[in-house]
């Protein structure tokens, strides 16, 4: 009863705070406004969503999990990146320096006790490679600003990050409970019912964008949350599920750096050349794009939870499908041709691409 509670909870707060979130935006300036051709949209959009996926997840955690002294630093440190988000939403913020604050929040949950301390020998399943000090503050901050990233560069179209977000989350939830990790499993379902909250608004055609407060936010919770409880037993929750889980928007993004370092580009520069960009190219719209992704990811969480039970065969065939379908796509260079010309799939302008995404892309 507890898992359903802290699930509606964070749900219904968070789907009763957007509708103020998308007042509040244009009073703050928190607004999208489309200013070149990667944009997939033709007008000014809110952006404040993040406000309703943070109030209800950290709502249903202070309530449910406020027992927990690291729990509660979790909560902090979530209070900190959303702030930072929330700055970048309605002022501006250079890369460097957004980077840069992601690796302090994950600093601050090093230093509250939320590290990754050690792995499980490969070549031993029942022994440890421990890790010395300074290696594990390195492992978990990347960790921990590696995802948070993966997150905010997968929230490209209507839907997309939330619902992978929510996927995600829940996968992580079910693996942990089957796991004993039942603080963990609670925790990843407040964050499950503040993204799914938020998706009724967000999904296409969007009357609100999370902006990098929610994306941020989203990614950060799902890093900590997953290393909480990193103990002997847990291992694979806090690792190798979560990578599994998040493989879709993990594989956009190294995907994403290898391309604009081969193509010469910043590694921070963005462009239209993620995986949502590439199946969009094929013409089929914004809301089916965004189903196939969430198809992809349902996979790969099915993949995460086959693991933890020990179905092996069953895993690695749904793997198999998953890459196949990334493949299709990624092979797909006539398309991307055009994108890469016209900056949108079928030399569409910016004024058009929402009209024809209206119409589901036909």
């Amino acid at each position: 009863m507890k898992y359903l509670l802290i699930l509606l909870v964070a749900f219904a707060i968070s789907c009763a705070v957007t509708p103020l979130a998308i007042k509040i935006a244009p009073k703050i300036n928190a607004m999208d406004i489309p200013k070149d051709s990667r944009r997939m949209h033709s007008k000014a959009m809110p952006r404040f969503g993040g406000l309703a996926i943070f109030a209800g997840t950290e709502t249903a955690l202070a309530i449910f999990t406020h027992n927990d002294p690291k729990m509660i630093i979790i909560i902090i440190g979530g209070a900190m990146i959303y702030a930072v988000g929330v700055y970048d939403d309605i002022k501006g913020m250079r890369a460097k320096l957004k980077f840069l604050l992601q690796i302090c929040c994950a600093i601050f949950l090093y230093i509250g006790g939320i590290h990754i301390d050690f792995v499980k020998n490969p070549l031993n399943s029942e022994t440890y490679i421990y890790f010395p000090i300074w290696f594990s503050a390195i492992i978990t901050v990347l960790w921990i600003v590696g995802i948070t990233n993966t997150v905010n560069l997968i929230d490209g179209l209507d839907g997309l990050a939330a619902g992978v977000a929510f996927i995600a989350s829940a996968c992580i939830s079910y693996a942990a409970i089957l796991s004993g990790q039942y603080t963990v499993g609670l925790a990843m379902l407040a964050v499950s019912g503040g993204a799914l909250g938020f998706l009724p608004y967000n999904f296409h055609p969007a009357k609100i964008f999370m902006g990098d407060s929610g994306s941020l936010y989203l990614g950060f919770m799902i890093a900590a949350i997953s290393i909480f409880g990193s103990t002997k037993g847990a291992t694979l929750i806090a690792t190798i599920v979560p990578f599994l889980v998040l493989g879709l928007p993990i594989f956009d993004t190294a995907f994403a750096i290898i391309r604009r370092w081969v193509n010469g580009c910043p590694i921070m520069e963005a462009d239209k050349g993620h995986l949502h960009h590439r199946i969009m190219a094929t013409g089929i719209g914004q809301r089916r794009t965004v189903l196939i992704m969430y198809c992809i990811s349902a996979i790969m969480g099915m993949v995460a939870v086959l693991i933890v039970e020990r179905v092996l065969i069953e895993a690695a065939v749904l793997s198999v499908v998953a890459v196949i379908l990334l493949c299709v796509f990624i092979a797909d260079h006539s398309s991307m041709k055009e994108i890469m010309k016209t900056g949108l799939p079928g030399g569409k302008t910016g004024n058009n691409v929402s009209e024809q995404d209206e119409n589901g892309g036909a």
